[in-house]
């Protein structure tokens, strides 16, 4: 299926690493010119420079989405390398990894709701005027299971990706009649880097070898982490995939929605 992606303009931000590098691999897959945000340098340039070197077309921003003025030189770079944004994918945030009720501060609620939910702010809110105007674009905003499901621990990452899921479907509904949809995907279990050092070393605590297969590793620890139906984790692949879909032309209808990427893990099915 041609998406007709060729030649749009996306920004991906939090792209240096795990799933937005693999979403704006994917993106530029499909002929999208890719721009590559990240704050260490020179994991973003390479992230680009594979871009490239496979064929796609990339450009590097940078920036910490937590200072207004970073945020606006970051679009003032970018506009001035490229025609208006029109595909944009607010993927920076993450969480802390170790906020549990027994020692919650407000201070860390406060800089996980800033690094997940006002990041993506300041920059639809930037780009968004562009989009209307033109009376085209795109936002996706990637959330997590963990808004839908929330653990007991890490409550503040999982409000704030609650809070992005809520935020996307009243975006939706007020660029509508624009040319604009907005939608969210939140991931379960997806094979990152991180997810896959984590698995390893819980293989290795329970006496698999260490040349173990990634099958072999899946299928003994996955149980452990999380209840998947399908039985294996998600790949990056299958994330950009989604993403690459939503931000099409030929998803045209869709916007407010939240989609899971979770293996059937989500206790609706």
């Amino acid at each position: 299926m041609d998406l007709k992606l060729e030649g749009k303009i996306a920004l991906v931000t939090g792209s240096s690493k795990g799933i937005g590098e693999g979403i704006a691999h994917g993106l530029a897959r499909e002929g999208v010119v890719v721009i590559v945000h990240g704050r260490d340098r020179a994991k973003t340039e390479q992230v680009a420079h594979d871009i490239i070197a496979k064929g796609g077309r990339a450009h590097v921003v940078l920036g910490d989405l937590t200072k207004e003025d970073e945020v606006q030189r970051m679009i003032d770079d970018a506009e001035a390398l490229l025609p208006p944004v029109e595909i944009v994918i607010n993927n920076a945030g993450g969480s802390s990894g170790t906020e549990d009720w027994a020692t919650t501060q407000s201070e860390t609620w406060a800089g996980g709701y800033d690094r997940n939910v006002l990041a993506a702010v300041r920059i639809i809110s930037r780009l968004l005027p562009a989009m209307r105007e033109a009376g085209w674009g795109r936002i996706v905003n990637i959330s997590s299971l963990a808004g839908m499901m929330p653990p007991a621990g890490r409550p503040d990452y999982a409000a704030a990706k609650a809070a992005m899921i809520a935020m996307t479907a009243s975006l939706a509904k007020a660029v509508a009649k624009d040319g604009v949809t907005a939608n969210t995907v939140s991931p379960g279990t997806i094979h990152s880097v991180s997810l896959d050092e984590a698995f390893r070393r819980a293989a290795a605590g329970r006496g698999l070898a260490a040349d173990a297969s990634w099958s072999e590793i899946e299928q003994k620890v996955l149980p452990i982490f999380a209840a998947v139906p399908m039985g294996r984790v998600g790949t990056l692949e299958e994330i950009a995939d989604a993403v690459a879909f939503l931000v099409s032309p030929r998803a045209g209808y869709i916007t407010g929605a939240n989609l899971r990427l979770d293996g059937g893990l989500w206790p609706g099915l």
